[in-house]
């Protein structure tokens, strides 16, 4: 008998909200770069006779995510306390939410390894609060070969949506996938920023593999779930299913058992440790927590909610494609981010054709924006400004190599006059004046050639297109093509 061993994976993504203050009080949630344990008060800190307060913001942005996520959203929840001992959670519990959470039962849909839609299904979305952060003496900064640890408790207490996913993902592949969908979803909605290496979205991702006959595809022993840990990038997520699911194959083919614990991922060895044994559900204790009444979502809330949502990107990225006419890459690059997509459309609605703009952007305002450590907001070429640019290359008024020119100094902060005018050249383009001007002194300058040229030297046209390539490269671009060829057929024509 040869078997075959499937890994079934499920992912918990923890989304930092983008409120001002935590979820039960009014300290900052702005903590990058603040002095350790200065963003704390008596209630993130869990001191005696403190009385938490729910932000409404946070519960606002839950449903619009969940209402994203095609959740449905539930008009009566209740926060839980969530009871465990760890350094950075000074309650000795979390509040979060148990078995009413704020949404339930969503889908969303990435690219399979086989390249066709494959349909994930959200078990629920549910807030929380944050707990502090370990910071570990090492020169790293790495847990392993730490001497010694320490707790800042400045993110405590920020909000967080977990969005669960049933085991439906079957691959390192896929994962990736949903957490970069997941990711693109709360940023087109204004729900967090999504950065994962400062920990505004973070994974947790439960795997197990299936031991099957291979030829029946019975299932004939199915291993335990392991949790894996510090996974701080998508292509973290990857790599560190792909090892333990290695690791899981290697002890079932054994013969061994694998145990039910919580493994912490170590990216720079490319390995994951084992941390602790997993909890079960009954370990946390939960009771509703006395001290926060229950929350009602009220149907003006979910209304108001719902007509406030954006065009999501996997509508954007299909519409762009059969709209505007533009190849899926091209697609799925402009509804990568709603900045980007907005700047698209705005060039589009300018009078820029829509493949030569998507062009522009990926190549030109993506590698200023690189250079410079700008975001799309930031940019300082306007859309119209770049809309107008496009439509003069594409009027033949420009050639590209000139408007890469004008862009470099509409990149500058100038004005597209300015810029014009800077770069030498002419949106109205060469009067016919100037081109013959032009013609006569290239033919004055290659006397041998036109001599050549007149002597029967150049059956095939090579040298007459040599030609008016150096008055195509004297006139910038910014003259007809034919136009020239007919002048110097005209010139090269006439008797001397």
């Amino acid at each position: 008998m040869t078997f075959r061993y499937i890994p079934v994976i499920g992912l918990e993504i923890h989304v930092q909200l983008s409120t001002a203050t935590k979820i039960f009080c009014p300290c900052s949630t702005d903590y990058i770069g603040a002095e350790p344990n200065t963003n704390v008060c008596p209630v993130c800190l869990g001191l005696p006779g403190s009385l938490p307060v729910l932000n409404k913001r946070a519960v606002e942005l839950g449903v619009r995510a969940g209402l994203a996520l095609s959740c449905a959203i539930r008009n009566h929840t209740v926060f839980h306390r969530k009871n465990y001992f760890y350094p950075d959670l000074p309650k000795a519990y979390q509040i979060s939410q148990y078995d009413l959470p704020l949404a339930e039962g969503g889908e969303i849909f990435i690219p399979g390894d086989d390249g066709r839609p494959r349909r994930i299904r959200i078990t629920r979305l549910h807030l929380e609060e944050d707990a502090g952060k370990l910071v570990h003496s090492a020169a790293d900064g790495r847990l392993e070969g730490a001497a010694l640890s320490f707790v800042d408790y400045n993110r405590g207490g920020v909000p967080l949506a977990e969005i669960v996913s049933e085991p439906d993902i079957t691959s390192p592949g896929e994962a990736r996938e949903y957490v970069a969908r997941i990711r693109q979803t709360v940023r087109y909605l204004g729900v967090s920023d999504g950065d994962m290496e400062r920990g505004s979205l973070r994974v947790d991702a439960n795997v197990s593999v299936k031991k099957t006959d291979e030829t029946s595809g019975e299932v004939l022993y199915w291993g335990e779930r392991t949790e894996i840990k510090n996974m701080n990038s998508l292509r973290a997520v990857e790599r560190a299913l792909q090892y333990e699911i290695r690791r899981q194959t290697a002890v079932l083919a054994g013969g061994g058992a694998l145990e039910r614990e919580t493994r912490h991922w170590n990216d720079g060895e490319g390995v994951t440790t084992s941390m602790r044994s997993k909890e079960a559900a009954n370990d946390y204790r939960y009771f509703p927590d006395p001290d926060i009444p229950p929350i009602v979502v009220t149907e003006e809330l979910l209304e108001s909610t719902r007509n406030a949502l954006p065009e999501l990107p996997w509508a954007k990225e299909r519409r762009f494609a059969e709209e505007y006419g533009l190849p899926e890459a091209d697609a799925a690059f402009m509804a990568e981010s709603l900045p980007v997509a907005l700047y698209f459309e705005e060039c589009v609605a300018g009078g820029a054709s829509p493949l030569r703009a998507a062009n522009w952007i990926r190549t030109e305002v993506f590698r200023v924006m690189n250079e410079k450590g700008l975001s799309m907001d930031a940019f300082p070429v306007k859309p119209s400004a770049l809309a107008e640019l496009v439509a003069l290359v594409d009027g033949g008024k420009l050639s590209t190599t000139v408007a890469r020119e004008v862009f470099a100094c509409l990149a500058e902060g100038r004005s597209l006059k300015d810029a014009l005018e800077t770069a030498g050249a002419s949106p109205g383009g060469l009067s016919a004046e100037e081109v013959e001007q032009m013609v006569d002194q290239v033919l004055l300058a290659n006397g041998d050639v036109v001599e050549e040229i007149r002597s029967g030297g150049d059956p095939k046209g090579k040298k007459i297109k040599f030609l008016a390539g150096l008055v195509m490269r004297k006139a910038r671009g910014q003259a007809d093509a034919a136009a020239v060829s007919g002048i110097l057929e005209r010139r090269l024509g006439e008797e001397r």
